[in-house]
């Protein structure tokens, strides 16, 4: 059967766009408005230095009033690879991070997950958050002296404990490797253990209450419970905490500074230190803005997979 050449062709439809409702704009102008300080904050000190120091990273750039820059080409994006002496500083340092990370992730589920569970089962109200919470109110600097005097030798009231309880025969040296790799993890886990317990309490007060009757119903014991309903329904905030790890792993510093990684402990040389020392003790501004944009880059990136990952298992 043909089809006549002059019928007129049929447009499609397009949806009319939904009109938002006066109470609706005035929501979104309150977000707006809410969000705006915060967010003209982080555009001008985050994102503006960050397109402003672009053209850094391809000088010899050794401080910030050096009035003599050449250009130097792709020289400081390969030095990682290429030049001796950046390599002794910076794959120690890594490692270090790693390590720190790793051991850092740890204690997020010792201190936050547990006290997460403790909160969701026995019901500690506000008095006990706040407690909780505190110790996110120190400086990290303080939080560094803090631990600095505890196992001070001879004198640190950690090390008379722990060797006064018989769980230490010697006393922590905290600027050796082994006393910093295990000091500091513990240290910034504490500070941070309140903001932890949000993030995955968070997590548990969204598992519907039925699915958690339900079980008990049926006899499934606690370890049950929290193995097949509570931590399955409970990781996008896993993925979010571990996100949350990341960042904060790569970007301490000031307890750091604390335990000496500036003068007397290499141990607690970070990479966070060695971009500080770069940028500002060895004169080489411009490699120690390198250093911490390809370091910056993976984290971006797998920080982008982990949130699409929370995303789709959002439930």
């Amino acid at each position: 059967m043909e089809v006549p050449a002059n019928l007129p062709t049929v447009q499609p439809i397009k949806p009319a766009k939904p009109k938002l409702s006066k109470m609706q704009r005035s929501r979104i102008r309150s977000d707006w408005a809410f969000i705006a300080p915060q967010f003209i904050i982080f555009v001008v000190l985050t994102i503006v230095p960050l397109f402003v120091a672009i053209p850094i990273l391809f000088t010899d750039k050794a401080q910030f009033n050096d009035p003599q820059v050449n250009p130097v080409g792709w020289k400081n994006f390969t030095a990682v690879f290429t030049e001796r002496s950046v390599q002794d500083d910076y794959l120690p340092a890594l490692q270090k991070t790693v390590i720190f990370v790793l051991l850092n992730y740890t204690t997020i589920y010792i201190f936050g997950l547990s006290l997460a569970l403790l909160m969701y089962e026995v019901g500690f109200k506000g008095g006990f958050f706040t407690i909780v919470y505190m110790p996110l109110m120190l400086s990290g600097l303080a939080t560094g002296y803090a631990a600095v005097m505890l196992f001070a030798q001879e004198t640190g009231t950690g090390n008379l404990l722990l060797m006064k309880a018989g769980i230490i025969k010697e006393q922590i040296n905290i600027y050796s490797a082994t006393g910093t790799a295990f000091i500091l993890p513990l240290m910034v886990g504490w500070r941070y253990a309140g903001y932890n317990m949000a993030i995955f309490l968070s997590g548990l007060l969204s598992i519907p209450t039925e699915t958690i009757e339900a079980s008990v119903v049926d006899g499934a014991s606690y370890w049950q419970r929290l193995f097949r309903i509570y931590f399955p329904q409970m990781l996008p905030s896993f993925i979010l905490a571990t996100t949350m790890c990341l960042i904060g792993s790569f970007s301490v510093f000031d307890e750091l500074v604390a335990l000496g990684a500036t003068y007397v402990n290499p141990e607690a040389k970070l990479l966070s230190i060695i971009f500080f020392t770069y940028g500002f003790q060895i004169d080489r501004l411009a490699m120690g803005m390198t250093l911490a944009l390809e370091t910056f880059v993976p984290l971006m990136l797998l920080g982008i997979l982990l949130q699409r990952l929370q995303r789709r298992l959002q439930y």
